[in-house]
């Protein structure tokens, strides 16, 4: 099966400001951010696409995986024919710790979610 959601998860070691395509300029805070995302055909490759940091900025995510500043610590894949990014992401927001501090980031088709990027001070221990 090549489609479902994934997360990713990026380290941020130092506060930076960053244009983030029409949400416009955020001040990013050093710690943990996850992504959450989905691709309903070729997931692999999605995946593989946001490991890159030379490409075209087409999503939200593309602002934070092509600036040196991010680093990418860890991938999960979720393989399915189903549209579960939303709920992966709400288990997200439902750790301790988790902040929202770009609304609507990777979420601007999303009526559910805040936003598809939820921040932690430090790596968010899962369930």
């Amino acid at each position: 099966m090549n489609s479902g959601s994934y997360r990713i998860f990026l380290l941020l070691q130092k506060t930076i400001s960053l244009k983030v395509g029409a949400l416009g300029s955020h001040t990013f805070f050093p710690g943990v951010y996850v992504y959450t995302g989905s691709a309903m055909n070729n997931l692999e490759k999605r995946v593989e696409r946001h490991k890159s940091r030379s490409k075209a900025k087409h999503w939200h995510i593309d602002y934070l995986t092509t600036n040196r500043n991010f680093k990418i610590i860890k991938i999960e894949t979720f393989p399915s024919t189903e549209h579960e990014e939303c709920d992966k992401n709400a288990e997200m927001l439902s750790l301790p710790g988790a902040e929202i501090l770009v609304p609507h980031f990777g979420s601007s088709d999303c009526r559910r979610c805040p936003a598809h990027l939820v921040y932690f001070k430090t790596m968010p221990t899962l369930p």
